[in-house]
């Protein structure tokens, strides 16, 4: 079958020949009659095709963070996945469709072949000939309303949700601002609802179809006529509600909202656009700030989209499909009106070209539709990939050398426990370093890490300690929540960074961290993998010697269970307890072995309050493995970290880095090294990282880490989530 999809490595735009996905038990086939291009959405991807991968990061990590995560994760057919990985990195276009049902999945009953089908998604409703749609995310079209006026399913439920979200009455008066697809669809909705509509927008054209369409005015945002609109409707009190339907980068919309609207108005934002809220302004009216969440409840649930659990209606009156079959109702019935909206009606097979003429200006579009003719193909499966971030060479290895006399200025943002006590002590004492600012969210807990430490400064100003030139490095030990962004901007400011496991939560945060050292060409970034580090284990690497052969490495990891209300059980904001501490234990793995790990199998195999009993198989390129056992049943009187390493005749063995052995065939017998006495405390690495983080921001020299390990290690980590999602091996692939 023909599918449309963008280039990310070339910016490239393509009609591909694709293998048909399979029709997987809980949804349907869908052979595609018209699929609706989103002048909004749409444009800003196509336009982001031509950067670089790190390039598109920076200008929208989230859609980046989703291309991968779909493939690892989200079930997208192994068909598409072999096409894509063949053609680089290829994605695919599209969320709104209408077409016929080809074929019906098990488990599903509400629908039959030969049905018309509206269908949603940005990974199941794609510009393609053929899509396998889950049953969540489709609806019957209602007998007599036209497969083009269908099409507009998906982006009419995000304008009804948003709509929903304002709770509109009888006889209000609603702003809406930007009247590109979604906002001509609110205003219609909203007019539907009784409610009167002033509209504003900067294309004149745009505000005279709104007005056809049922808005009361409509104007440039710069327009005295807007506000006197307003007056006039509402005896001068200001709107009842406004819906932000803009993009962009101006704050100008949110401004508009606050000075338009009533005392306790509502604003709702359902486009993306900046959102500077004006304190003032905002807090002496009280309004009401809403989001609204695309379709509607449901959306980013994967048990609702692809597992098919609805939720119960009692509780929940209005869900991602509910909304969906409701709007198509409303079509049906006439109280909306899409015609008016499409612009243009092309050929499938010139998607290319009217892409092309969109992103030019050469088609002015509020809305423009494909139609298609009948082609299809069989597929064949593959494995699941994640695409590991490509790390871009900075150009500049290192930083100038500083004087030997000049002390290393550093601040720490964050002084919780971990950095309190297996940081900052060896800091504090440490000649040539220079505890500067301490930086917290509460000014009680800096001012104690000022008194115990002896920084020269404290504070909760962190943009005043970036703008800091004096400072050289930032240790960035906060929640895991917080980590990239902070990181993120550490970078940007030209600081070396030293930032705690874990580097990133997600591929949306690695990306964003990646893209900051493209854009600021500050690559000087260390994350606190402190095991490879430790004195002991250093010694017995260096007993065993190099190897020939492929290796097995086991690591088992007895974590033991939290205590109840630790924030490491926030998993919905900080992660899963793995993400915030796995990068540790497949770090050291990689470091014994040598290289970056190639694929990940994780397989849970129980579960409690503390979070999940955890296998991982590690597979690296010259066909060594690593398997780690992270557990946290196990009884809490046993060594928290034991490792065996066994090549070439050799065993190594780690008891939690109190005590190391090594064990060899020699030619003329058995040789064995023991840790000859042991340490007074367990030394996991902390006081020699830090030497080395110090001396590189002193010399100007490499880091001790390179980047590139960084990055594999923490994909690696977040494959372990990937895989326990979709119960099958995760290939770490290299961007290119």
């Amino acid at each position: 079958m023909k599918q449309v999809v963008q280039n990310y490595k070339s910016g490239e735009l393509a009609v591909l020949d694709v293998p048909v996905p399979g029709c997987k038990p809980g949804g349907v086939l869908v052979r595609t009659a018209y699929s609706l291009i989103s002048t909004g959405t749409e444009l800003m991807k196509v336009s982001e095709a031509g950067m670089s991968m790190l390039g598109k990061a920076r200008s929208r990590p989230d859609q980046v963070a989703k291309v991968m995560q779909s493939v690892a994760t989200n079930g997208v057919p192994a068909t598409y996945r072999k096409v894509m990985g063949k053609l680089d990195s290829y994605t695919p276009l599209g969320y709104s469709l209408c077409g016929v049902v080809e074929q019906v999945g098990t488990g599903i009953d509400d629908v039959k072949v030969g049905d018309l089908v509206a269908c949603a998604g940005n990974e199941h409703a794609l510009h393609a000939e053929l899509n396998w749609v889950p049953k969540n995310l489709y609806a019957r079209v209602p007998d007599g309303l036209a497969p083009r006026h269908a099409a507009f399913g998906t982006v009419g439920s995000i304008a009804m949700q948003g709509v929903r979200q304002g709770e509109p009455q009888l006889g209000e008066v609603a702003l809406v601002i930007g009247l590109g697809l979604i906002g001509q669809l609110v205003v219609q909705l909203l007019t539907a609802s009784g409610v009167r509509v002033v509209g504003v927008d900067p294309d004149p054209a745009r505000c005279e179809l709104a007005e056809r369409l049922g808005a009361a005015a409509c104007g440039d945002p710069a327009s005295a006529a807007v506000e006197a609109a307003v007056a006039e409707l509402t005896d001068g009190h200001g709107v009842d509600q406004v819906y932000l339907a803009a993009g962009g980068g101006s704050n100008q919309p949110v401004e508009l909202a606050a000075r338009l609207c009533r005392d306790r108005g509502r604003v709702v934002d359902i486009g993306k656009c900046r959102l500077d809220l004006p304190w003032n302004a905002y807090y002496e009216k009280e309004l009401d700030v809403r989001f609204s969440r695309s379709y509607g409840p449901g959306r980013y649930d994967p048990e609702y989209e692809l597992e098919g659990r609805d939720y119960p209606i009692g509780y929940v009156r209005w869900t991602e499909r509910r909304n969906l079959a409701c709007f198509l109702d409303l079509l049906a019935r006439g109280s909306v009106d899409v015609e008016p909206l499409v612009s243009h009606i092309a050929d499938f097979d010139d998607a290319v070209e009217t892409y092309q003429r969109l992103k030019d200006g050469e088609l002015k579009a509020v809305a423009v539709l494909f139609r298609y003719a009948e082609h299809a193909e069989e597929g064949e499966t593959e494995a699941p990939e994640v695409t590991v971030p490509a790390v871009r060479p900075s150009g500049s290895a290192s930083t100038p050398a500083r004087s030997a006399k000049s002390p290393v200025r550093l601040a720490f943002v964050g002084a919780g426990n971990y950095a309190t006590s297996m940081l900052l002590p060896h800091l504090a004492r440490r000649d040539g370093v220079e505890l500067s600012t301490v930086v917290t969210t509460t000014a009680l807990s800096a001012a104690n890490a000022q008194r115990k430490f002896g920084f020269a400064e404290a504070t909760t100003d962190l943009d005043a300690v970036l703008g800091d030139k004096s400072i050289d490095a930032v240790f960035v030990v906060t929640r895991h929540s917080s980590h990239a962004e902070l990181t993120r901007k550490a970078l940007l400011a030209g600081k070396a960074v030293f930032v705690e496991k874990p580097l990133a939560l997600d591929e949306n945060e690695l990306a964003g961290v990646l893209a900051a050292v493209e854009e600021s060409g500050n690559d000087r970034l260390q994350v606190g993998f402190n095991r490879r580090f430790a004195p002991l284990l250093q010694e017995a690497r260096k007993r065993f010697g190099a190897r020939s052969g492929p290796a097995s490495l086991r690591y088992l990891v007895n974590a033991g269970r939290l205590q109840h209300g630790s924030w490491y059980l926030q998993q919905g904001t900080e992660g899963s307890r793995f993400a915030g501490e796995g990068g540790h234990f497949i770090d050291t793995a990689s470091w014994l072995l040598e290289a970056d790990p190639v694929s990940v199998y994780a397989v849970a195999t129980s579960r409690n309050e503390g979070g999940s009993d955890i296998q991982i198989v590690l597979r690296y390129p010259d066909g060594s493995t690593a398997t780690i056992s992270y557990v946290t049943t196990g009884a809490a009187g046993f060594p928290k970290e034991t490792l065996d390493l066994v090549a070439d005749g050799k065993v190594l063995r780690l008891d939690d880095f109190v005590r190391a052995s090594v064990f060899a065939d020699g030619g003329v017998g058995r040789k064995r090294w023991v840790s000859s006495r042991l340490p007074k405390a367990r030394d996991k690495g902390q006081s020699a990282e830090l030497a080395a983080f110090i001396k590189a921001v002193r010399t100007g020299g490499p880091m001790p880490v390179p980047l590139e390990s960084l990055v594999a290690t923490t994909a690696a980590t977040l494959a372990v989530q990937a895989g326990l999602a979709g119960g099958a091996p995760v290939t770490l692939a290299r961007a290119r």
